[in-house]
């Protein structure tokens, strides 16, 4: 439920800015002990020279003796020294940690506050100019609604909260693709968006089932605020920071050719081999052999030498993905450990971090194990002597594909439901930070029967501060119907139609509204706000705005779909007075009545006049 009160906010952003107050205090400690842990070491290592030298003078210089008391020394020293380097390193990884916390907390203000100075770019996602609503409303931008509340660390998380968000049949998964790319969507084929060179054909099936379920899980996710800044949290620490990643290049390595049954076959070539090596070297030591080992040492380092490509290819590659797989590892060890009581439906979207068979945290912990042992490589001659002893790399990059190909069977459903996560907890965190937002009550079409289509109470634009924001009461009773707004410059009559479609795509997203309350059936959006010419193809702003327009009515008027919300700001104001006049009372009639609902903004009185004459249309000033 959300909790009505402004006082509430305020509350709840006093005490971030305490948690942050106090983390900073920690930190502090932290840095100030680190620092003489710091200087520790150095002395650590002075005093292990120290005491080997003091050991050796006392015990008189003597070869044996002396020198055995120096390794004694030394030995005590540098163990010393060992413990101080460890306890620097937990005490570094700890103020990496603080600074990610605060720096997570001190987000949330600057997103509570809309302190765009502050608020950090994260993915920052320029709108597609043809899409049905995103430029428009603004979603996409330096200063949008995406940007607002995206909080994922993975461009995945990102990308499905953007999908959501434009959605132009919502509840349903989508694509979009334009010239030949593949925009942030979800996955193809379950209904897509094309568009190209401003023609959009929307034709996937609305659902309020999906809307609900994620409504559920924000619902879920928002007062457990630790879950999902530590989640955030172990996601930047496990690489040392802020860093993010795209999972694309993880999925290519994981879905690339298996060859282990080749790295099978010069595994037991090259053991075999080192261990003729090992037979045929003791047979000479025994002098019951001649020195054939020799022979078989050269055919087994000529062999071993040309898979050193091979192997070492496979150890770059898993190598590049180590902060991929930490960042992996650390998220999903908090999922896995994660008791979820009273969230059900969160449960049942963490379902595959809980098969006690298949632990995500297993798998990755044995790829990690296998690259952290390949990693000798970094060292040319520790690697060169271990190699020629036993086939260490024909070993461990068996083993390497071996784990890719177990890890390669749930990666991509454990990777879905964290990006999933990071979807829903960007929406979360929004209510969160705002609890006076609503909740909005979502109807499939044909389930509104004797109540408004859409009515919205205290509806506000989220991206206005509140102390700025003017909310309104709207309600439109039944389909067909075009509410004609008017008013002097600068009244808000823009920024009314935005509210109004910004807050239906927060709404089909699953998230809260910036209103009292929201009741709305489930509609298609299209809007024609800000239109744009393009000087390099040859579009003036008139031909812009009537491609738009024209579109536009095509989606009104096609059938067998959910209804169309649409906003327009000032028909035809590309041309003259008398044309524009004209041609707005011509294309208001061919909206009013039609499967759709819409509004109006204009400067034009003459179009309240269209009141007298359509039922459908309305004024509002």
């Amino acid at each position: 439920a959300t909790i009505p009160s402004s006082m509430d906010k305020t509350a709840r952003l006093d005490s971030l800015q305490r948690q942050v107050d106090r983390a900073q205090r920690r930190l502090e400690r932290l840095r100030a002990t680190s620092y003489r842990y710091s200087w520790l070491r150095i002395g650590a290592f002075l005093l292990a020279l120290l005491a080997a030298g003091l050991a050796f003078y006392l015990a008189g210089g003597q070869a044996g003796r002396g020198w055995l008391a120096a390794a004694t020394g030394l030995a005590a020293g540098l163990a010393l020294f060992g413990l101080t380097v460890s306890i620097y390193s937990r005490l570094e990884a700890s103020i990496r940690r603080h600074r990610a916390w605060i720096q997570i907390r001190t987000d949330h203000l600057a997103r509570a506050n809309l302190d765009w100075e502050r608020i950090p770019s994260g993915f920052l996602q320029q709108p597609t100019p043809d899409h049905p609503f995103e430029a428009d409303l603004d979603i996409a931008g330096s200063r949008s609604l995406l940007r607002l509340i995206d909080t994922a660390v993975s461009v995945e998380g990102s990308q499905r909260l953007r999908a959501w968000l434009t959605a132009s049949e919502p509840g349903a998964a989508q694509m979009m693709r334009q010239q030949g790319a593949w925009l942030p969507g979800a996955v193809p084929g379950a209904g897509s968006i094309s568009g190209r060179q401003g023609a959009w054909q929307m034709d996937a099936v609305p659902s309020t089932g999906s809307i609900s379920g994620r409504q559920a899980l924000v619902r879920e996710l928002a007062p457990r605020s630790l879950f999902r800044d530590k989640l955030a949290l172990n996601a930047r620490a496990a690489t040392g920071g802020g860093k993010t990643w795209a999972a694309a290049t993880l999925e290519d390595w994981l879905a690339r050719e298996d060859r282990t049954s080749d790295q099978r076959f010069w595994l037991l070539l090259l053991t075999g081999l080192a261990l003729g090596n090992l037979l045929l070297f003791l047979g000479y030591l025994l002098g019951l052999l001649p020195p054939w080992w020799q022979l078989s040492l050269v055919i087994y380092l000529g062999l071993m030498l040309m898979r050193s490509r091979s192997t070492g290819t496979a150890w770059d590659e898993a190598l590049a993905l180590g902060d991929a797989l930490r960042q992996l590892h650390a998220v999903f060890q908090q999922l896995e450990s994660t008791a979820y009581s009273g969230a059900p439906h969160l449960k049942a979207l963490c379902a595959p971090f809980l098969d006690p068979e298949h632990r995500p945290s297993r798998y990755l912990a044995r790829i990690t194990r296998v690259v952290a042992a390949m990693g000798i490589r970094g060292n040319p001659l520790l690697w060169f002597m271990v190699n020629a002893v036993v086939p260490w790399d024909a070993f461990f990059a068996y083993r390497l594909g071996r784990t890719k190909t177990g890890l390669a069977s749930h990666a991509p459903a454990w990777m879905d439901v964290w990006f999933e996560l990071e979807a829903l907890g960007s929406l979360a965190n929004l209510a969160y930070l705002n609890p006076a937002y609503a909740w909005p009550d979502i109807s499939a079409a044909g389930d509104h029967e004797g109540s408004p289509v859409f009515q919205a109470q205290g509806l506000g634009h989220p991206l206005i501060p509140a102390s700025e924001r003017v909310s309104n009461d709207f309600t439109e009773p039944d389909l067909g119907q075009v509410a004609v707004v008017t008013g002097s410059n600068m009244a808000g009559k823009s920024v009314f139609l935005k509210t109004a479609g910004l807050n239906l795509a927060l709404a089909y997203a699953g998230g809260p509204v910036c209103a009292r309350s929201l009741q709305t059936g489930l509609f298609r959006l299209f809007t024609c706000l800000e239109v744009a010419d393009s000087v390099v193809d040859g579009i003036s702003y008139f031909y812009a705005e009537v491609r738009r327009l024209k579109a536009l009515l095509a989606e009104l008027d096609r059938e067998d779909s959910a209804p169309l919300f649409f906003a327009i700001d000032e028909i035809f104001r590309g041309t003259n007075n008398r044309e524009r006049l004209a041609g707005s009372r011509a294309y208001v009639r061919s909206l009013a009545g039609k499967n759709g609902l819409g509004l109006i903004a204009t400067h034009d009185l003459a179009l309240t006049e269209l009141a007298d004459e359509l039922p459908q249309v309305v004024n509002y000033h």
